[in-house]
């Protein structure tokens, strides 16, 4: 909070008391609040609206607002009333917040000013680490269930190598030789387990016709030789 400039005058160990907040009834006080603990240049950079390039001029969204701080507060008690009008600055109930508040475009680091009573009703709606949220049934807080993230050395200690089994020579398996099935048999086979059944139907079929043709040229001759002989 120092090396930002910002003054924790009205700060108290977890956030700013909701009733010094409430107690502003103008817009302005609330502006000269947020001017007194160092945040008059944020209120400047955040003042500026340009104008969108592109067709989403045309789709309900025209100009580009920067984003300020958001101030986080448990109950109202005009806290609302005499923010809701400066520009970039935004307000939410502790119970309400979501991750396009706290990190809007999914930019990290947002600065939030927090009520002291909305800081201390964090434990009781989302818990601490070790006991479940009071308000959400059965809700916890993710954990890490690794003690030591160090997973090289984990790995390479002498408990867990001890009980691993050797290390297997690598065989670099060979790329097979695409072949073309058309122009070897081998590899028609190995697509069509059928083909051999198919060549010996192949091999049969001409024998059976080299037969009957045999059968009619011997005829022929006998005929032509008994015509001869008749002569």
């Amino acid at each position: 909070m120092g090396s930002s400039g910002i003054n924790a005058e009205y700060m108290g160990s977890s956030g700013i008391n909701a009733e010094y907040m409430g107690s502003f009834s103008k817009t302005g006080k609330a502006e000269e609040f947020l001017a007194s603990i160092g945040l008059g240049d944020e209120l400047d950079r955040i003042q500026k609206k340009v104008s969108r390039p592109g067709k989403g001029k045309m789709r309900n969204r025209r100009f580009k607002q920067k984003r300020g701080p958001l101030i986080i507060y448990d109950s109202d008690e005009n806290i609302v009333r005499a923010f809701r009008n400066l520009k970039g600055v935004d307000l939410c109930q502790v119970g309400r917040l979501n991750l396009l508040q706290l990190a809007p475009g999914g930019h990290l680091g947002r600065l939030c000013i927090w009520t002291q009573a909305a800081f201390e009703k964090l434990n009781s709606i989302y818990g601490d680490g070790d006991s479940f949220s009071k308000e959400k049934k059965g809700y916890r807080l993710p954990r890490s269930l690794m003690t030591n993230s160090d997973l090289t050395r984990i790995i390479n200690s002498d408990e867990i190598q001890s009980v691993l089994n050797p290390a297997k020579p690598h065989t670099k398996l060979g790329i097979r030789k695409k072949k073309n099935p058309l122009t070897n048999l081998d590899e028609m086979r190995r697509l069509n387990p059928y083909r051999n059944q198919q060549i010996r139907n192949e091999i049969l079929g001409k024998r059976k016709r080299t037969s009957k043709t045999d059968k009619n040229v011997r005829k022929a001759q006998k005929a032509r030789i008994f015509k001869e002989i008749s002569a």
